[in-house]
């Protein structure tokens, strides 16, 4: 009896002893080993009661990580198969232009176009024979306000098909529609002035002056229907020169286009 009270006050005395934070929990369980060894035989051989469970100790450090183990079993395979489509996202933004590519292959060639409407018919009209080129072979002055007579072909070898068309009293007629040019030559001496007319229209006036002799020249574009006529008519401002052998005044015309 006397050594259960001794533990008691011992314990009431590690209990004090806690409380007041001066002796460990280990201390205080080794010393409760060591009175009790000696209690639990004297209690084994008198059948005593049994002692008062000892205060836990404190949890140990945390322990080092184990070897690494083996390779596991394979998983067992997940759901196959497709899912459901979803709903259409809207539209997005369109995207910067890209680079420009290679040039492609040839395509195949494309079908026969319509067929093109009739031309139309060939007419000798339209013959290259519409042209002229003559000269002026007379000793006398021409008449003021009138056509000058150039009455000679200048290629008069040619043949009949090749001669052109022929001018009356020196008068062009036209037979075929079209463009036509017409240049002109003319020697004078110290002035002259020539007119272009076209029917009776002034088409074109050139004037020259010089001290002596002097070349006067001119050309020009004229649109023409069958049946016009053009001459080249001097004013009382000229002084041409006349000679029988004189080839110094030429008129010459010839069609560029047909209009019909």
């Amino acid at each position: 009896m006397k050594m259960m009270k001794m533990m008691k006050r011992m314990l009431l005395g590690v209990h004090k002893l806690q409380d007041r934070r001066c002796l460990s929990c280990s201390a205080a369980a080794l010393l409760l080993l060591v009175l009790a060894a000696p209690a639990a035989t004297q209690s084994s051989c008198r059948g005593g009661v049994h002692g008062i469970p000892g205060i836990p100790g404190i949890h140990g450090p945390n322990g080092k990580d184990g070897p690494k183990g083996e390779k596991g079993d394979p998983g067992e395979d997940g759901l196959s198969g497709r899912g459901v489509k979803g709903v259409l996202g809207d539209r997005g933004p369109p995207g910067r232009p890209g680079l420009k590519g290679d040039v492609g292959l040839p395509g195949p060639s494309g079908y026969p176009g319509p067929k093109g409407e009739k031309g139309r018919p060939y007419s000798p009209s339209t013959d290259l024979k519409s042209f002229f080129s003559y000269k002026m072979m007379t000793t006398q002055p021409p008449e003021l306000d009138a056509a000058i007579n150039f009455n000679t072909h200048i290629l008069p070898d040619l043949d009949a098909q090749f001669q052109g068309e022929s001018l009356t009293n020196g008068t062009f007629t036209c037979v075929t529609s079209g463009v036509y040019f017409f240049s002109f030559h003319t020697s004078v001496k110290s002035r002259v002035c020539l007119r272009l007319m076209k029917g009776s229209t002034d088409h074109m006036t050139l004037c020259d002056t010089a001290d002596g002799f002097l070349v006067t020249s001119g050309s020009a574009l004229l649109q023409l229907q069958a049946g016009d006529e053009v001459s080249l008519q001097v004013t009382r401002f000229n002084h041409l020169v006349t000679a029988q052998s004189s080839t110094g005044h030429t008129f010459t015309g010839f069609l560029v286009l047909p209009t019909a």
